[in-house]
């Protein structure tokens, strides 16, 4: 206990002072049960209504200052002790406290079942609840540290506790609203406001309490798996750097590197703004605004765009480390900066499947729109405003024109393949040479190879073994993929040695959440920059997404503000917005940023809830896809 902070120790003080109060409560709560019980075995309600009185009132007094010593928990959630929400918390505890004032002032709702019932719950969750709280900040680890029939009531008792806490709650507040002497507290004038205020608690309760019990039982699931999941394996491959160690083991937190790559970005042009991303304190919901002022700051010209892009992708390479299999670790700068030591073998699969007609065919409702239909439909699309027109101009290109659609001589290299959102099964369609790169996992690559085997196209893809030597398709499956983590420089030299001539598109379409994501987005991005660097006629492809910052055509822009001047008069989006306090239906066309050659006109889609690590891993892309066009 000597190295515990004057936090902890507080903490640990408040906590087991609260464990002890309700203990002392649930001691003689429980025996008044017991006692009348053993004499009226079958007069339950009776045993209950008796509670409140046990102790000779003692309990009622105890009951008071435990339960308001709670409202230090808003406390603790607004300032940081603890990282409860505040709202949440204010909303627990208040309706409580509001229970307590019933209780306390209404004769009536003391002497019926619920209130027993009411006080026992209450006390049956508190006192391991407290006690959990003491071993977490003991321990240092609520999930795995703490003991097990300590975590196991902490996470379990709520499903019995809570509706029958609940239930006395509600009996309390509907005996406190029928009671003369409650309803008269404050005089008899104020004895309608009286019951309106007590009796608005059980219409809260009625949607809250399913939806509370819901979220408890969703977080003893993920409880439990943190508590008996495996321990992470060491790390491998691009790893974010050590910021911190806790409890004797490295912290690799994301929320420095994403600050110090966006401040070198903004930095190159504006040095400011950079000082400002560095100063940000609220970087988990802050980090928009220092978004949209580097993409504003771009738009000065395309020098300062180039420097952006240039100066955050530099940074990325710096400060992002990796692991080779031995435990020694590098930059990423340094890792990609010499061939890899180990080659893969190349697998190679004709399609089986006759060449199609050179016929663009769209998927639509039940059927599939091509010729004059899908020209008449391309253009309903552009007149809604459903597909900008230079896309619907596209998709007529390839209708009037179907040698474009034979990709029988072209060849796409597809980093994560097997994504839900990439192009895999329409390229094989079309009968294109795919080159494919996705995890060594054997499901994966069934499905893959099943359906470039139906296709007319070729698929090539990284093999762990001399794809003769496999004896038949399952080995096949086993030996085939790679990790873009941990095997980087290795899949970059197979794909700059393979089909020598040829020009490859392409295209990033692996996902992950959360920080994973940027770690695979920087993965990709090694892998395209030496491609597009060191392979003549290479050309990139990203899959955008709709929720982030975006230049758009002036045209664009102009029919954002019309709808939003719409919508935001309708009297359903006035009350959205307002309950949300102005966090929904924001308006996200923004002014005009002037920069060389005119104004740029800008729009924010940004979904805070997605986070920095999202935005960053799109920017990487964003910032390469600047750089490979200079």
């Amino acid at each position: 206990m000597g190295g515990t902070s004057p936090k902890d120790m507080y903490l640990i003080l408040y906590n087991a002072a609260c464990c002890g109060g309700w203990a002392y409560v649930l001691s003689l709560g429980l025996p008044s049960v017991l006692l009348t019980l053993a004499s009226d075995p079958f007069n339950l309600p009776s045993a209950l209504s008796e509670v409140y009185s046990a102790g000779d009132g003692m309990l009622a007094e105890v009951l008071y200052y435990v339960q308001t010593a709670a409202l230090l928990e808003i406390v603790h959630a607004a300032v940081g002790f603890v990282r409860s929400p505040v709202v949440i918390t204010a909303l627990q505890v208040g309706s409580r406290i509001a229970a307590l004032f019933a209780i306390a002032h209404s004769p009536a709702s003391q002497v019926q079942f619920g209130a027993g019932l009411m006080i026992l719950s209450w006390a049956s969750v508190e006192v391991p609840r407290y006690l959990f709280y003491v071993s977490a900040i003991v321990t240092g680890d609520a999930t795995k540290k703490t003991p097990y029939p300590l975590f196991w009531l902490r996470y379990s008792l709520f499903a019995v506790l809570y509706p029958t806490g609940i239930t006395g709650e509600l009996t309390v507040f509907l005996s406190a609203a029928k009671d003369s002497a409650f309803l008269n507290l404050y005089g008899e004038g104020y004895a309608s406001l009286m019951y309106y205020f007590i009796m608005s608690f059980p219409v809260i309760y009625a949607p809250g309490a399913l939806p509370m019990i819901f979220n408890m039982a969703g977080n003893r699931r993920s409880a439990f798996k943190k508590r008996f999941a495996r321990p992470p394996p060491p790390p491998r491959g691009i790893v974010f750097p050590v910021s911190s160690t806790k409890n004797g083991k490295d912290v690799r937190s994301s929320t420095p590197v994403g600050k110090s790559i966006l401040s070198a970005a903004i930095g190159a042009v504006d040095s400011t703004k950079a000082s400002m991303v560095t100063k940000e304190r609220n970087w988990r919901f802050g980090y928009v605004k220092h978004i949209i002022g580097m993409v504003e700051s771009q738009c000065a010209s395309a020098d300062a765009a180039l420097k952006v892009a240039q100066a955050g992708l530099d940074k990325a390479y710096d400060v992002f480390e990796f692991v080779n299999e031995d435990g020694s670790k590098v930059s990423m700068r340094e890792a990609m900066s010499q061939p890899s030591a180990k080659k893969f073998h190349t697998g190679f699969i004709q399609g089986e499947a006759p060449k199609q007609k050179n016929i663009l065919e769209v998927p639509y409702k039940d059927g599939k729109l091509s010729g004059q239909a899908l020209k008449d439909q391309v253009k309903k699309w552009v007149d809604y405003g459903t597909i900008e027109p230079s896309a619907g101009d596209a998709i007529l290109g390839c209708v009037d024109n179907p040698d474009w659609v034979d990709l029988s001589d072209r060849y796409f290299v597809l980093l994560g393949a097997g994504s839900a959102m990439g192009p895999f099964l329409v390229l094989m369609a079309l009968g294109a040479n795919v080159v494919a790169i996705d995890l060594d996992r054997p499901g994966i690559w069934k499905r893959l190879i099943d359906v470039a085997r139906k296709s007319s196209g070729t698929i090539t893809f990284p093999l762990s073994a001399e794809q003769s030597a496999l004896k038949n398709d399952d080995e096949l499956y086993g030996a085939a993929g790679c990790n873009l983590f941990t095997q980087t420089p290795q899949i970059r030299d197979w794909l700059l040695e393979l089909y020598p001539g040829k020009s490859f598109t392409v295209g990033s379409y692996a996902y992950l959440d959360g920080a994973l994501h940027v770690q695979v987005s920087l993965a990709m991005d090694a892998i395209t920059r030496d491609l597009s660097e060191k392979r003549k006629g290479t050309s990139l492809v990203y899959l955008c997404t709709p929720t982030d910052l975006h230049l758009v055509p002036k045209e664009a822009h102009d029919a954002a503000e019309r709808e939003y001047k719409d919508y935001s008069k309708r009297l359903y989006c006035i009350v959205m917005n307002l309950l949300s306090r102005g966090k929904c239906l924001r308006k996200n066309a923004r002014k005009p940023v002037p920069g060389e050659g005119g104004d740029y006109y800008m729009i924010n889609g940004v979904s805070v809830a997605q986070g920095p690590n999202y935005i960053l891993a799109k920017r990487l892309q964003h910032w390469r896809a600047i750089v490979a066009r200079s």
